[in-house]
């Protein structure tokens, strides 16, 4: 999947607005992971006959491993990182409860896929997954964030839209 993000401003923007490159912050290794979680709270008779189920709570978190990282990126993923360039050098600075700049983003990633129609996933979030930098001699340092989604996309509670074209198959008869 290819993941962009952009600062939350309360509207989707169209896709030409928001696939682009200056959007870009990931680029995929070891895949990503879509999860959604439903709390339910059950109540049972005593004789255990009868039993109701109310949904009580939900959660959905995307979460990627980004093989295309740098400062500027941390500064999207760390609520308290802040990023300076100067004299040809990019300073990012992280921590200081403080420093909490209260963005949310919104994050879209797409998985392309030419046969069967390409499937793109968008929420708005923050990364609760914090950052960790493994540095190994002739390996790629993967980070993994995880936006934890926040039901502000829109005013019906919509923690994720999941969205796939629909490719119609040709068959003999069509051809």
């Amino acid at each position: 999947m290819d993941f962009y993000v952009t600062e939350w401003t309360g509207t989707i923007p169209s896709d030409e607005e928001l696939e682009v490159e200056n959007n870009m912050i990931a680029r995929t290794k070891n895949g990503a992971t879509i999860n959604y979680s439903a709390n339910w709270y059950t109540a049972e008779s005593d004789d255990g006959k009868a039993k109701k189920r109310r949904l009580v709570g939900e959660t959905a978190s995307i979460s990627y491993g980004n093989i295309t990282w740098n400062g500027n990126t941390l500064e999207k993923y760390i609520a308290t990182a802040r990023v300076e360039e100067k004299d040809g050098k990019r300073r990012t600075k992280i921590g200081g409860v403080q420093n909490d700049n209260g963005k949310r983003y919104l994050i879209r990633g797409i998985h392309r896929d030419k046969v069967d129609g390409d499937i793109r996933v968008t929420g708005v979030g923050v990364n609760t997954g914090g950052w960790e930098g493994v540095f190994k001699p002739d390996s790629e340092t993967v980070i993994t964030p995880t936006f934890e989604l926040e039901p502000s996309i829109d005013d019906t509670g919509t923690l994720l839209i999941y969205e796939e074209e629909i490719i119609e198959s040709t068959t003999q008869e069509d051809e």
